[in-house]
């Protein structure tokens, strides 16, 4: 009988540590987390803004990445002090809650994380629809850039309902190709300007100053900081990657590094290739206009093939992380479900929403937009830190409080030059985020007065 026993005993620790063995090699391991956050990092940021900022910039664009990579390494303390303290699927929305509770201030500002990300997959549609039509001379049609971006966010979709390992399979390979793809690029057209020019890295000589002056700049830094800001999604891995509380951390900084190092190489490159006016000219698709006197035909070819699966593969990292999000305001109730069963309704809902968005919004808009909720809800989530949770997570006051001065320091030059040159997106924006806080507050007095119909009323003892 005692050996039966011992036998079941040791049969159940085996299954046991079969199960445990099973579920971590479900997790998503230290290299498909930054395989993930780059994946959605070098993407469209990269790809299709380089115009814009030159527009503020001038020549200074890549001092401009340089200052949103500072600006970026330390906003992301905030975020990593706190998920490596709670890791969750919904990273950003538990900060959130944590710091100011379940009620509107938490998911109005949950909800522009989400937009913003929405925003920066319909970034990556278009992108991907307008280098793919570059080799045609039809990258600015009306019609064929927002098709070929619903396109690809449905592809991206469909990847995504295979499962979590096929996601980290898959961004793992594509990362690689984009890592190595953007880095011939820049390396071939550093040589080609001579390697002299790494030094306009640290000198203003034949660089064209802003137009604009510091405000320009600075604002400039603002579109900088959406080429970053996918390392935010890496807080959504918390349920799904292996030993959060560490690689959490280091998968963030791994991501930055990694893209900061790029993309100064790629800017002087490009840079060193074109004039500002040509950068501005081409401004939705400066890579591809860069390569040509670099490389020729093939340059041209070799940029649009690495554009396509950048934009890709950054398209399924990001709808993995921004479906996790959802689940999690879902469940806290301040986003809605869609009637029936649950299954993948957090994908659809996102995939669906960034289709609209990249069908009707044009590239400067979707950057203007997304720049602005994002600024607003990171300065939120460092003040959170600040007044309510930095004992709980052991944070140093004095970064959150830099961050936030930072945060504010680009945004405020970004919304006055956008708000005299681009009025129309500004009063979007206003109007996305006044609709965002009254559907919140709605939200939380049917809230609050179906658990007051709920609870049975307390009658005095007689």
């Amino acid at each position: 009988m005692e050996r039966h026993d011992a036998h079941e005993h040791r049969t159940t620790q085996r299954e046991q540590t079969q199960g445990t063995d099973r579920d971590q090699e479900q997790k998503l391991s230290l290299t498909g987390s930054v395989a993930l956050g780059t994946g959605v990092m070098i993407g469209a940021g990269i790809f299709a803004l380089v115009g814009q900022v030159a527009e503020l910039a001038g020549g200074w664009v890549p001092w401009a990445f340089l200052a949103g990579a500072v600006v970026v390494a330390f906003s992301s303390y905030s975020y990593i002090r706190y998920s490596a303290t709670n890791p969750s699927s919904g990273g950003i929305a538990m900060l959130l809650k944590a710091a100011y509770g379940p009620g509107v201030v938490a998911g109005s500002f949950s909800l522009f994380m989400y937009v913003s990300m929405i925003l920066a997959q319909s970034l990556l549609g278009r992108t991907f629809g307008t280098y793919l039509l570059r080799p045609f001379g039809m990258q600015d049609s009306a019609v064929w850039v927002p098709v070929l971006a619903v396109a690809a966010i449905t592809a991206a979709a469909l990847v995504n309902l295979v499962g979590n390992r096929w996601v980290e399979r898959s961004a793992t390979v594509t990362a690689a190709i984009k890592i190595a793809g953007i880095g011939v690029l820049a390396a071939g057209g550093i040589l080609a300007a001579g390697v002299s020019s790494l030094g306009r890295l640290v000198t203003a000589a034949d660089r064209t100053p802003p137009e604009q002056g510091w405000a320009g700049f600075l604002a400039a830094v603002t579109l900088c900081i959406l080429a970053y800001k996918g390392f935010t999604t890496i807080t959504n891995q918390g349920a799904d990657l292996a030993r959060p509380e560490r690689n959490i951390g280091r998968s963030i900084m791994i991501s930055i590094a990694l893209c900061t190092v790029l993309y100064l190489l790629i800017t002087v490159a490009v840079t060193g290739s074109l004039s500002v006016p040509e950068i501005v000219a081409a401004r939705d698709y400066a890579l591809a206009e860069a390569a040509e006197p670099m490389f020729g035909v093939w340059g041209v070819r070799l940029t649009v093939l690495i554009a396509v699966v950048a934009t890709l593969s950054g398209l399924v990292a990001s709808l993995f992380a921004v479906s996790k999000l959802y689940d999690m305001l879902r469940d806290m109730g301040q986003a809605p479900g869609l009637p029936g069963t649950e299954g993948h309704q957090s994908l659809y809902i996102t995939a669906g929403l960034a289709v609209v968005m990249a069908a009707f919004f044009d590239l400067s808009q979707i950057a203007a937009l997304g720049a602005i909720l994002y600024l607003a809800m990171d300065i939120a989530i460092h003040l959170g830190i600040l007044r309510h949770l930095a004992d709980d997570v052991q944070a140093s006051p004095w970064i959150p409080w830099v961050a936030i001065a930072l945060d504010v320091a680009v945004l405020v030059p970004f919304v006055l030059l956008k708000a005299r040159a681009d009025p129309f997106t500004v009063v979007v924006t206003a109007v996305v985020a006044g609709t965002i806080v009254a559907a919140q507050w709605v939200a939380v007095r049917r809230r609050s007065g179906t658990r007051e119909d709920r609870e049975p009323e307390q009658h005095p003892r007689p």
